[in-house]
């Protein structure tokens, strides 16, 4: 049944008390009927919804998830908090972690940096490899949290990241007295060492061994961070399962 308007529900134009729906507004043209058969801005553009859900926070759960997959995620998160230990306890100051699987993974992401940096000269070329290292798990975080409105990933992305960071702990520890054997089998005496370029550049060389503890350290702090974010969201998820 057609809805007749006191006032266009487009322009605010009080239209005549006689005027049917199916009439066009003297003011703005607008066929009132038609109006009513627009499609909502949700439907239109689901993903600005989505990011004007109200009440939403980095402690939210997902609004839905299926019993399975609930405690899947646990056994998840209960997997990575074991594994953090040894990574975190391995020795920054010989490289102990480029034994890990873990830095298997990590290495060819390190390695394709400094090939896509390539176009921003030399100093960020270098810098690149340790660069995407970091960015491409902090992206995939912040893309679970935005797109997917899933923070427990977000937190597991954050976890990689926090790992490497402390990956690249002894890779800047090592820019003083160069003892890590590099890819292509020699130390950075023998051949290019990025973080001795990179801190011979800033002037902080001699600071090296520093910097390496303290990214150690910072990796470690971020890795528990994340732990515990994730392991907040499940406590609060435990009431938005099937």
């Amino acid at each position: 049944m057609a809805t007749h308007y006191k006032n266009c529900p487009k322009c605010g134009h009080e239209l005549p008390a006689t005027l049917p729906a199916e009439a066009a507004c003297p003011a703005c043209g607008l066929y009132t009927f038609k109006w009513q058969q627009e499609p909502s801005a949700s439907s239109l553009y689901p993903d600005e919804a989505l990011n004007d859900e109200p009440g939403f926070s980095l402690l939210t759960p997902l609004s839905d998830i299926d019993a399975q997959s609930y405690y899947g995620r646990w056994i998840s998160l209960s997997l990575l908090a074991l594994w953090s230990v040894p990574l975190f306890l391995s020795d920054y100051r010989d490289g102990e972690i480029g034994m890990s699987f873990m830095h298997n993974i990590l290495l060819p992401i390190h390695e394709a940096g400094h090939m896509l940096f390539i176009p921003l000269g030399e100093f960020m070329t270098i810098l690149g490899g340790s660069l995407f290292q970091l960015l491409l798990p902090f992206g995939i975080a912040v893309a679970f949290i935005l797109k997917n409105r899933d923070n427990f990933g977000g937190a597991l992305g954050l976890w990689w990241t926090s790992v490497s960071l402390v990956d690249l702990s002894p890779y800047i520890y090592d820019a003083l007295h160069p003892q890590l054997i590099l890819l292509g089998g020699h130390t950075g005496e023998d051949g290019p060492h990025d973080w001795i370029y990179l801190l011979g550049r800033l002037g902080q060389l001699q600071h090296a061994q520093e910097w390496g503890a303290f990214a150690h350290s910072l990796g470690g702090l971020m890795m528990l961070a994340a732990l515990s974010w994730a392991g907040l969201i499940l406590l609060r998820q435990t009431h938005h399962k099937n």
